[in-house]
């Protein structure tokens, strides 16, 4: 059955994409600049509708938010290191599941579905919940598919292992839905190389992750 949005879920989308409108960062899509967070949240919402086409309207408000005002908080605001990145992707999660919930709140949404939604923004009960899993899938495909190569542009003093171990944690956080739609995209043949020797690096981890996976 086709997604009927509601007015209630229009105005959030709508809202959202004001707020993300105004990201002083841009890039460039199809010869033309576009706000970052702005081109995110539609591939965001483009890559959910492709996997899963029944998401859950909650779900979609989360999909579209995931990076609202990411610009506030940039990673040198917090330390190097493990630790201090870490501590910044809570701060991120923190803001992005209260600014949504504001703006659902605003838009008659019940304190039940933010804090709901909030779930899914601050990746709680990944592996547990369906939704909370379907929108870890659906960060890390655009992630390979659309930002690979910058972050691997930015680092560039990773050498394969050190992305083997990346793409591999990457890997654990996703289902077998989301390993089948990685493995599906028309990546570049270097990111491609990468992706196979992660799987073949965490095959018995993901096999055993398959057996109580949710999604």
């Amino acid at each position: 059955m086709a997604f009927k949005p509601t007015q209630n879920f229009n105005a959030v989308i709508a809202a959202i994409d004001e707020v993300n409108a105004q990201d002083p960062r841009s890039t460039e899509v199809g010869g033309q600049s576009h706000p970052f967070e702005s081109v995110y949240a539609d591939r965001m919402t483009a890559t959910l509708d492709q996997l899963y086409p029944n998401a859950s309207e909650l779900l979609r408000i989360a999909a579209r938010a995931q990076h609202i005002r990411r610009w506030d908080i940039p990673r040198d605001s917090h330390p190097t290191g493990r630790e201090g990145y870490q501590k910044w992707r809570l701060s991120l999660r923190k803001m992005h599941s209260e600014l949504v919930g504001a703006i659902m709140l605003e838009n008659g949404y019940a304190q039940s579905d933010v804090d709901q939604v909030g779930v899914f923004l601050r990746k709680e009960q990944l592996k547990k919940h369906p939704d909370s899993q379907a929108l870890e899938n659906v960060v890390d495909v655009v992630f390979l598919a659309y930002y690979w190569d910058d972050f691997v542009a930015k680092y560039s003093d990773y050498d394969d292992d050190k992305l083997i171990d990346i793409v591999g944690k990457t890997l654990r956080k996703m289902s077998t839905k989301g390993h089948q739609a990685a493995l599906a995209l028309d990546l570049p043949e270097a990111t491609t190389r990468i992706v196979l020797a992660a799987v073949e690096r965490e095959k018995d981890a993901l096999a055993a992750l398959a057996k109580r996976e949710v999604s």
